[in-house]
C-alpha cells in the first residue's frame, strides 16, 4: 500500500465521522434529559478530535514525499 493510498482511508473515515457527528448533534438538540446532552457534547468532542487527525494524517500521507511540503510537527520525530 502506498501513502497516497492511505490518505484515501483517512479522507473516507473522515467523511464518515462527519456524517455521524452530524447525526449527533440533531440528536443532542432534540433531547431533554441533561445529562444525556453532556454525554452526547462529549461524545462529539472526543469525536471531534479524531477527525482532527484524520484530516491531519490524510494531509500527511497525501503528500508526504513531495518536496518542499512543511509536514506539520505533531507527527515528526
Amino acid at each position: 500500500m502506498k501513502l497516497c493510498e492511505l490518505s484515501e482511508g483517512y479522507m473516507e473515515a473522515a467523511r464518515l465521522l462527519r456524517r455521524h457527528m452530524a447525526l449527533l448533534r440533531k440528536e443532542r438538540a432534540a433531547e431533554t434529559d441533561p445529562q444525556r446532552r453532556a454525554a452526547l457534547q462529549y461524545r462529539l468532542k472526543c469525536l471531534a478530535k479524531i477527525l482532527t487527525q484524520c484530516n491531519e494524517l490524510s494531509e500527511l500521507t497525501k503528500h508526504y514525499y513531495e518536496r518542499g511540503y512543511t509536514r506539520n510537527g505533531k507527527y515528526t520525530l
